[in-house]
């Protein structure tokens, strides 16, 4: 009779895990004159979660870098103006391996062969209309010698991607 309640325990326990992994569908983060439309994440290349519930982990990433390209957004847009985004691949720099040993966690290993992509069409509005529009594929091959070693910030490399996409595509032509 124990074991029967110990079962059934364990498959409720089990279930509120799946229920609290459970992940909206296209989320949406927003910070200051940044909007971003996360579509599809299940098919992005790599956000995988090393040592977290994975749709908490995917919130956590999104809002992110959502809140460290605000900072260089703000810089660059003139008043009244707001970048919308829909990211439709994301590959966060290094790749997520199992470990074999005393921790059930994972680990991401940062190495040059893992670079971060993301992939994304954005509009930039003033007003409510239109001032510029496009679509980007950007890779940093060289990630690893861009930033400082002594940066533990996570989605340091991403963030960093999407600055100098800032600096170099949308600010010369604002």
């Amino acid at each position: 009779m124990k074991l029967t309640y110990l079962l059934l325990a364990g498959a409720m326990a089990s279930g509120a895990v799946v229920a609290a992994d459970e992940a909206v569908e296209n989320p949406v983060t927003e910070k200051g004159v940044v909007k971003i439309e996360w579509k599809d994440p299940k098919s992005f290349r790599d956000v995988k979660a090393a040592s977290d519930i994975q749709s908490r982990y995917e919130m956590r990433t999104f809002e992110t870098l959502t809140k460290n390209l605000n900072k260089e957004a703000s810089k660059i847009l003139k008043p009244n103006q707001k970048l919308e985004m829909q990211v439709t691949d994301l590959d966060l720099a290094g790749d997520v391996r199992p470990t074999f040993g005393a921790t059930t966690s994972d680990i991401r290993v940062i190495k040059d062969i893992y670079p971060p992509r993301i992939t994304f069409t954005y509009t930039v509005t003033q007003d409510g209309k239109t001032v510029m529009a496009g679509d980007e594929k950007l890779t940093d091959l060289g990630f690893m010698h861009s930033i400082g070693r002594m940066n533990e910030k996570p989605t340091r490399y991403e963030s960093k991607l999407l600055a100098d996409w800032m600096k170099k595509t949308v600010a010369p032509q604002l």
